[in-house]
Parts: C-alpha cells; structure tokens; sequence
C-alpha cells in the first residue's frame, strides 16, 4: 500500500515540474480536430506601414 502512496507522490511532482517548466503557454486541452487544428504563421508586418516609433527614455537628464 505503501508503494502506491510513494508512486503517486512521485508522480504528482514530476507533474507539477512539467507544468511549472510549461508555465502559461502550457496546452492542457488534448490533442486539436477539426477547426482547431489549423496551423497558420502569425501575419507579418505591411512592409508599407510605418514602423513604430521608437520609446521615449523612462528618465530624461535634469
């Protein structure tokens, strides 16, 4: 009965160092069929958009 208790605590921590590596991009929903199956790349940037202007400085010299 024993081994069952150790199994199961020994099962439960490498569970948790999994999802803790995985941190919020883990997916815990199963594999994906149909419509949420779809692979697609991110859309890339308009090459005739403006570029973002660059950040002012956090703290200007006084």
């Amino acid at each position: 009965m024993w081994k069952i208790a150790v199994g199961f605590a020994v099962f439960a921590a490498i569970a948790l160092y999994v999802i803790g590596k995985g941190g919020d991009s883990l997916d815990m929903s199963g594999e994906k069929h149909g419509a949420d199956a779809v692979h697609s790349e991110p859309a890339k940037a308009d090459a005739s958009a403006p570029a973002a202007a660059p950040a002012p400085a956090a703290s200007a010299a006084k």
